[in-house]
């Protein structure tokens, strides 16, 4: 080997060992990073608000060990889902490090005033904590800030649409759940006036009162009692009854005959014209709700003659 080749070699021995040092993966402070937010206990957060980007909000609030819907007249809500909620925010650490600069939070989605969610937890003692909730660089893990700090970390297992700002999906959103088996009767009264189904003894629903030559149209009777007995809601509205409401001449009246107890009643009111929902009310919960237009149209603008198979005219005899 010349000296010139030699020489060469020694260069790229030193150019190889540079390489393996720079490239070579370090453990960074990131990896042993603490928590987002230290010392967050569930026991002491008194308060989750939840804002998105488009204007939504919610509020959930600890009340006498349970958790309620905070501009509802305290509406329950589902405590298992808000105990999920906070366990994933105490778990956020600050292992996975993206930036420390303020000029990106914006292109992240964790700005003050450009967010995909901002998370307000206020604790018992006072303490307030701001958490934002950015960008999805990929499934399941997602940018977040803690408000006064400029880093910015990536977390797993996390993502803003599990912090909906949606009142159902903090919610059991069943509002009338009445099993089948229990009716005995279900009454729709509206504009056209009333129509009756019957449960027979079979156990099949029955259009009251045909007369002859009729014959029900059986798919749409079985789904107007299915409706009648199970009313999803879209959110509560509270317990105060306003004449925006238009429950004191409600656009149908339906009635809930039980084998045993006293009958349940429903009114649905006025419906929005935003959104096309309607205010329902029923004797068996103290609250208001809103309901889909899906979910009791029919039960406001059919009359008798929708449950009513067509009459087949007889051919004439050649």
């Amino acid at each position: 080997m010349t000296r010139m080749q030699r020489v060469l070699a020694a260069i790229l021995m030193m150019q190889v060992t540079l390489s393996v040092v720079l490239l070579w993966p370090r453990r960074g402070s990131t990896e042993t990073g603490g928590p987002l937010i230290p010392g967050l206990a569930q026991p002491d957060v008194k308060l989750l608000a939840i804002s998105d980007g488009d204007g939504g909000r919610i509020e959930l609030k600890a009340a006498g060990g349970a958790w309620v819907l905070s501009g509802s007249d305290d509406y329950p809500a589902n405590g298992a889902n808000v105990a999920t909620a906070l366990d994933r925010i105490a778990a956020l650490d600050t292992r996975r490090l993206i930036t420390r600069t303020s000029s990106s939070h914006k292109r992240l989605q964790v700005s003050a005033d450009d967010y995909v969610r901002r998370i307000e937890l206020q604790m018992s003692g006072g303490t307030r904590h701001v958490l934002y909730m950015g960008s999805s660089p990929s499934y399941g893990a997602t940018h977040v800030r803690l408000d006064g700090q400029d880093a910015t970390y990536l977390a797993n297992d996390v993502t803003p649409w599990e912090y909906a700002t949606s009142a159902a999906s903090w919610i059991d959103t069943k509002f009338v759940t009445i099993s089948e088996d229990e009716l005995a009767a279900v009454l729709v009264d509206n504009a056209l006036g009333r129509v009756i189904f019957n449960r027979e003894e079979s156990g099949e629903w029955m259009l009251g009162d045909l007369a002859a030559g009729e014959n029900q149209a059986d798919e749409t009777v079985k789904t107007a009692v299915a409706r009648a007995s199970s009313i999803v809601m879209q959110a509560p509205l509270g317990k105060t009854v306003l004449a925006e409401h238009g429950l004191d001449r409600p656009l149908a009246v339906i009635t809930l005959q039980l084998k045993d107890g006293d009958p349940v009643t429903v009114l649905v009111g006025a419906q929005s014209a935003s959104d096309r929902s309607y205010v329902v009310q029923a004797s068996i919960s103290p609250y208001l709700v809103r309901v889909s237009e899906y979910s009791v149209k029919t039960l406001v603008e059919n009359g008798r003659s929708a449950y009513l198979a067509p009459q087949v005219t007889p051919s004439p005899a050649p």
